[in-house]
C-alpha cells in the first residue's frame, strides 16, 4: 500500500484527468433510474459489457418495476442468463422490483439507506445510482478504484470503506462528482492488475506504484 499522496499532487493527478476527459460517463447501459438500479445490482462480479448485452433487449421490454413484475422470474432469467449468479440476480430484481411499486410507488428512491435496503443493493451499488443518475459526489469503490487508490497514492485503504473515505477526505471537492469515473475508467484500461500500462499512463510521474511497468 503507497503513503497518502499531498493534495497539490492529487489536484495535479485530477487536472490531468479532467483536461483528457471533462465529463467522463459510466459504461452500464440504462434508460432510467430503475433501469440503472437493476444493471448496477446485474453488474455484480460481471462486466459492464456482458451485462450492456443482456440488458439491452430486456429495458426495451422492462423499464420499470412493474413491467419486470410483469415479464416474471423465469422470463427473466433467459434474457440475464450470460451473467454470472444469474438465478439469483433474477430473484433479486424481482423481490426489489416488488418493493419499489409496493413501498415507493414504483418510483426509485434516493437516498442510500433506502436503496440499500433493496434485495442484491449493497452500498456500491447504491453509491454508483447516486452518482450517476442524481449526480451526488457518491463514491462506488470497485476492484479498479481499490487497486488504483493503493498502487498510486491517491487513496489508500485497507478495505473499501477506507478508500471510499480517503477519496471523500482528499480529493479537492471540484473533483468529488466525477472522480469515481476517472478512477474506474483508469484503473479499467490503463492501470491493470497484471500489466498495467504504466508507459502510457498520463499520471506515471505522480504515482507511487514502485513495480512500474516502463
Amino acid at each position: 500500500m503507497a503513503k497518502q499522496l499531498d493534495y497539490h499532487t492529487i489536484y495535479e493527478i485530477f487536472d490531468r484527468f479532467r483536461a483528457s476527459e471533462a465529463e467522463p460517463k459510466g459504461e452500464l447501459y440504462h434508460t432510467n433510474a430503475y433501469t440503472l438500479v437493476v444493471a448496477v445490482a446485474l453488474s455484480a462480479q460481471a462486466t459492464d459489457a456482458g451485462v450492456n448485452r443482456a440488458t439491452h433487449s430486456l429495458f426495451q421490454i422492462a423499464d420499470t418495476p412493474q413491467k419486470m413484475l410483469d415479464l416474471g422470474e423465469e422470463a427473466l432469467t433467459e434474457h440475464i442468463k450470460t451473467i454470472g449468479l444469474f438465478r439469483q440476480k433474477a430473484k433479486n430484481v424481482i423481490k426489489l422490483s416488488r418493493i419499489l411499486v409496493e413501498d415507493y410507488g414504483g418510483i426509485v428512491p434516493s437516498s442510500r439507506a433506502a436503496l440499500q435496503s433493496l434485495p442484491g443493493v449493497g452500498r456500491k451499488t447504491a453509491n454508483v445510482v447516486l452518482n450517476m443518475w442524481w449526480h451526488f459526489p457518491a463514491q462506488a469503490v470497485d476492484t479498479h478504484i481499490f487497486r488504483l487508490g493503493n498502487r498510486s497514492g491517491i487513496a489508500p485503504g485497507k478495505d473499501v470503506d477506507a478508500v471510499e473515505r480517503a477519496i471523500e477526505d482528499h480529493i479537492p471537492a471540484e473533483f468529488q462528482l466525477h472522480a469515481h469515473h476517472w478512477m474506474i475508467l483508469h484503473g479499467r484500461y490503463v492501470c491493470l492488475a497484471r500489466k498495467p500500462k504504466c508507459a502510457a499512463c498520463q499520471i506515471r510521474d505522480l504515482c507511487q506504484f514502485e513495480e512500474k511497468n516502463l
